[in-house]
């Protein structure tokens, strides 16, 4: 093959391109994903061989759905619904972790009383969404307080309105909400930011691109890497290719804000895998599914390092 692709070029004829692999990725415009942003703008999925084929989902756990029917090879989302697939002994590997948010907040209104210290949530009306990773922040809360509050289970796109009209005392929404509802309370929000739990968002493929196609995840991974760099290098160029992939529904000065509050970088730890086994234990716990509480040797499975430890070995933390 190398000899015909030589006597092309001597013959004035263009070489045969290298086929690519397709990889069909979960993935929408988002604030916290820059790898993947500047990945696609540079050209890095192009460079490793790759034609990634991009399907976006309305959240990560219906991306998450689609990669465990097969639809997608990989899939982008938060961490809480890849424990709940563990606990359902579904089968899917978490193969790396790009960024944890660090900013999680419980959000009131003046007019409901001080929030100062998550003290003053006793007795209130919390409005969340229910079996979410937002409630597991907010029950873990109120746990470690030692105060009781009245729960109230709202579509993440009614919370801020149910605290505009007094229908609640305080909300936990997710994090793309918080902007909204300080726009819409002005002189009357409040926020309490306790950093007990961070969000991560995270990669996952299926049970075949871990086994059967190793080295096309390994150049997928390998492309985001490349652009890890770049982001941890570059990051104004990194927030501007963001907010050209969200279209202008975030300026640059909003994503820079955020960030002051996101953990950006490649990794795969114990960390996230304790977090997962904490998370198990309270789904559990809230009857929201019938299985045994996870441990650090059941979820080990579910945890692929290898193709990251191949293309960044220093992001692969994972103790056996």
């Amino acid at each position: 093959m190398k000899h015909l692709a030589t006597l092309a070029i001597l013959c004035g004829l263009a070489a045969p391109a290298a086929a690519q692999e397709t990889v069909t990725f979960a993935w929408t415009p988002n604030p916290q994903t820059p790898q993947v942003d500047v990945a696609l703008a540079e050209g890095h999925f192009e460079d490793a061989g790759l034609d990634v084929q991009l399907v976006s989902f309305p959240s990560g756990r219906e991306g998450f759905e689609a990669l465990l029917g097969g639809q997608v090879d990989i899939a982008f989302m938060a961490e809480f619904p890849a424990v709940v697939g563990a606990l359902r002994d579904q089968d899917f590997a978490i193969v790396a972790d790009l960024a944890r948010y660090t900013g999680s907040r419980i959000i009131g209104s003046a007019e409901a009383g001080p929030l100062e210290t998550p003290a003053d949530l006793a007795g209130k009306r919390i409005g969340t969404t229910r079996g979410t990773n937002v409630d597991y922040f907010l029950s873990g809360v109120l746990e470690k307080a030692g105060v009781e509050a009245e729960i109230v289970n709202a579509s993440p796109v009614d919370l801020v309105s149910a605290l505009s009209r007094g229908d609640v005392d305080a909300i936990v929404p997710f994090p793309t909400f918080y902007a909204a509802a300080e726009e819409a309370l002005g002189e009357d929000y409040l926020e309490l930011r306790v950093g007990d739990y961070q969000p991560h968002f995270i990669l996952t493929a299926t049970p075949e691109m871990v086994e059967d196609r190793s080295e096309v995840l390994e150049a997928f991974l390998g492309a985001l890497a490349e652009a890890d760099a770049q982001v941890a290098q570059a990051p104004e160029a990194a927030m501007d290719a963001v907010t050209t992939s969200m279209q202008g529904a975030m300026s640059t000065q909003a994503l820079a804000t955020m960030w002051e509050d996101v953990d950006l970088g490649l990794k795969l730890d114990d960390g996230l895998r304790d977090l997962l086994v904490s998370e198990g234990a309270w789904i559990v716990d809230q009857g929201v599914i019938n299985a045994e509480a996870p441990t650090a040797q059941s979820l080990a499975d579910h945890f692929r390092g290898d193709a990251l430890s191949e293309v960044a070995p220093d992001a692969v933390r994972l103790t056996k």
